[in-house]
């Protein structure tokens, strides 16, 4: 496992490190990374959402049970931050950054993760993971910054936030056409399949362009509670309904894992986007994604301990 993590993380810790670079040399202009994060957020990542989404092969996967495993966690848990959001001291727009580092998950290194210990069935069972977490996430956040972001919104303003959303859009699209089992043209899927790869690069690009280590002792308090939570609480919590639910074995193992990632690229995309504290953002992204490396295999095996993993 802990080889397995490694090597999913490794090359995320890497490209984030390169944008880093890119930026302080300026090698690249500076006004190339704000076109590069909104060709990211409504261009490639939708893409990344959809493809996955609509062509998952789910054969023999518990569905109902990996879902409600899922999303009743991930609800719960996002709830409890924005209780505790009195006691974390942070304003609103760096609550969002906490709050997303508390939710959100590296779709990469899950799949990865999952197609490297289970194979084909791994793939689908992460198929599950992304098709219930992304929209759950995605309307969490989104509900978050229209309280907390800089752009505070009205009822009307978050209906159209929902329903405008990208990620959101395209993962309910991508849902739609599993559910009804209309398949997408091989030149169609290829296309899709491309742009959504290249999501994930350019995404960490941005991260490590957007890195400012000179204010990095402003972050110990934010990393710590959002790390805490995606860490401890997420994992713990979703191993809580797992056995509610009755899950066990791959399909168990894939939902502890997935919601033990670190905090995806996408997170700091949407705080540009939406109004939140991207720098905040992206420091927690890049040390969640370090933090990861020893995260993952511990608290798998800490759970493994007393249950059917």
């Amino acid at each position: 496992m802990g080889g397995a993590v490694l090597l999913a993380l490794m090359p995320v810790v890497l490209i984030i490190g390169a944008g880093a670079v890119l930026r302080k040399t300026d090698f690249i202009q500076a006004a190339f990374w704000p076109q590069a994060e909104r060709m990211s957020y409504y261009v490639l990542l939708p893409c990344l959402f959809f493809h996955s989404l609509a062509t998952a092969d789910l054969g023999g996967v518990p569905v109902a049970e990996l879902a409600l495993t899922l999303v009743l966690a991930t609800v719960t848990v996002g709830a409890l931050v924005v209780l505790l959001r009195p006691l974390i001291h942070v304003g609103g727009p760096a609550f969002t950054s906490v709050f997303q580092g508390s939710v959100r998950f590296n779709n990469y290194v899950g799949v990865t993760l999952a197609a490297g210990i289970f194979g084909a069935q791994g793939v689908a069972l992460a198929a599950i993971c992304n098709a219930s977490i992304v929209p759950t996430v995605n309307i969490l956040c989104v509900l978050v910054f229209a309280r907390h972001g800089r752009a505070q919104l009205n009822a009307l303003g978050v209906g159209k936030q929902l329903v405008s959303n990208p990620l959101i859009m395209s993962s309910l699209a991508g849902i739609l056409f599993q559910m009804l089992g209309l398949g997408v043209p091989s030149g169609i899927a290829g296309a899709l399949k491309a742009l959504g790869g290249a999501s994930l690069p350019l995404g960490l690009l941005c991260v490590g362009a957007a890195l400012e280590l000179g204010t990095a002792r402003q972050w110990v308090a934010p990393v710590a509670v959002s790390s805490g939570v995606k860490f401890l609480l997420m994992p713990f919590a979703t191993a809580a309904f797992a056995l509610v639910f009755g899950l066990h074995g791959p399909a168990l193992t894939t939902a502890l894992l997935f919601q033990v990632l670190p905090t995806a690229s996408s997170a700091y995309i949407l705080a540009r986007q939406l109004g939140g504290d991207a720098p905040l953002m992206a420091g927690i992204t890049a040390t969640q994604t370090v933090m990861a490396i020893a995260a993952i295999p511990s608290v798998i095996w800490v759970l493994g301990l007393w249950m059917p993993i």
